[in-house]
């Protein structure tokens, strides 16, 4: 299979220091690894020999203000993710998220069908921002009107100031990224506010409403708290998503015979609906039963490489063969090194979905790091590949595409398209019968 272009111009800096190695990093210290066995032990050491680290630039754009010193980080830490896990967690999505992600997807991709050409990361990022905004906050949008360049601005800087200098100075990546996090704040301050105000016991059953009850016995809920945590939750999911998607349309635009297997998957979903007389939306026995599907998205989740690296800081010494680790240094474990090691994935640089079928379950928790893991792993990881699968789903079932430019893929690490990734797309009127259940809403 053809190698992705990316892989081809990425250089690997292991070949020369091992899988195990010091480096300094503004002037700090780091321990760089991509041996499986060591970063499957540390995700592991979380709160026992490491802590959860992040570049400044990156802590600064993720700051929630000054906390009551009565307050711990761990009771913060702890309601965080039981906050996000109760409302993006595996049950939720089975329970109460397949309908409004199918619904948003086909409203997007049914517009991305009338117009003459459409860049697909752009359009992207504003479905993945309209879904989310949707479940955090009922938040609705006019999809016509939408600025989609207003969207990738105020919720799209991780990636550009995750590695980047900690100068906040005009011109800089993080006074750029820190400008657009406070648009985005006040814009959040002004939904709470609003919601705050809006008629007494009317809910939404969203993100929102839970923190608005809980602010009325958690000291630390500040306006700016709750405001900053849902720009963190948009920031964390509307890129990676957006970006996993945009390379997935990419790789199956010039590998057809993936393309082509994927689609007799999904058309065989809904040849079953047919046969059993049933017009349904997607339910969560088909969702489960996208086993070639699952196999494409981790295969582009493993050339993403969404998350560039993985920081901890040392809060004791570690002693890792015959050598010692200082309490206070920064370890970095670096996914895109093991994703592309020949050692773990057969021909790592081919886009091969049908590896996924062999490969056994050390791979998923000690080889495939798209989600991290431990303590560290991911509490969106499930609501990305459900989105990822139903968009798929929709697509070829129910779309045909053909490119009009673009495509070039760079890493600079973050994965980029630096000339967009440009379509035409058009609706297949045979597919019509699983739109039918929406339109008529």
């Amino acid at each position: 299979m053809e190698e992705p272009q990316m892989q081809r111009e990425t250089p690997s800096r292991f070949h020369g220091y091992g899988s195990l190695f010091k480096t300094s990093v503004a002037g700090r210290p780091v321990v760089i690894s991509s041996d499986p066995e060591f970063n499957y032990f540390i995700i592991n050491q979380e709160g026992k020999l490491v802590q959860k680290w992040y570049m400044d630039s990156l802590s600064k754009t993720t700051d929630r203000g000054e906390f009551p010193t009565t307050v711990s980080a761990d009771k913060i830490t702890k309601y965080l993710r039981n906050l996000v896990l109760k409302h993006f967690g595996p049950e939720t999505l089975k329970q109460k998220l397949l309908p409004p992600v199918e619904e948003m997807v086909r409203r997007h991709l049914r517009l991305w069908s009338t117009k003459e050409s459409v860049e697909v990361q752009l359009s992207l990022l504003s479905m993945v921002f309209d879904l989310t905004a949707k479940l955090l906050f009922n938040y609705e949008t006019d999809i016509t009107q939408l600025s989609e360049s207003y969207v990738s601005q105020l919720f799209t800087n991780f990636s550009e100031i995750m590695m980047c200098f900690p100068l906040n100075i005009p011109g800089t990546a993080l006074y750029r990224a820190l400008k657009n996090k406070e648009k985005a704040v006040n814009m959040l301050k002004g939904i709470l506010e609003e919601r705050r105000r809006a008629i007494p016991n009317r809910s939404h059953g969203d993100i929102l409403d839970h923190v608005i009850q809980d602010m009325r016995d958690e000291t630390f809920l500040s306006d700016n708290f709750v405001a900053t945590t849902m720009f963190s939750i948009l920031s964390a999911n509307i890129e990676p998503i957006a970006t996993s998607i945009a390379l997935a349309i990419i790789l199956l635009t010039d590998h057809p015979s993936v393309l082509q297997e994927l689609r007799d998957e999904h058309e065989a979903i809904i040849s079953s609906r047919r046969v059993n007389n049933t017009d349904s939306t997607i339910t969560w026995d088909e969702y489960k039963s996208m086993t070639f599907t699952s196999y494409v998205i981790n295969e582009t989740f493993r050339l993403a490489n969404i998350t560039f690296g993985i920081l901890s800081k040392a809060i004791r010494d570690i002693e890792i063969n015959g050598y010692t680790i200082p309490s206070g240094w920064t370890i970095m474990i670096v996914p895109t090194a093991v994703h592309l090691n020949p050692n773990l994935f057969e021909d790592p640089l081919a886009f091969n979905p049908w590896r996924w079928k062999d490969l056994g379950s050390t791979a998923s928790c000690k080889n495939f790091l798209t989600f991290g893991g431990g303590m560290r792993a991911c509490l969106g990881a499930d609501y990305c590949r459900m989105v990822m699968a139903i968009f798929l789903h929709i697509l070829v079932t129910n779309y045909r595409w053909t490119k009009i430019k673009g495509g070039d893929i760079i890493r600079t690490p973050i994965l980029q398209f630096p000339n967009g990734f440009h379509i035409k797309i058009w609706e297949m009127k045979s597919w019509r019968t699983t739109e039918r259940v929406f339109t008529e809403r």
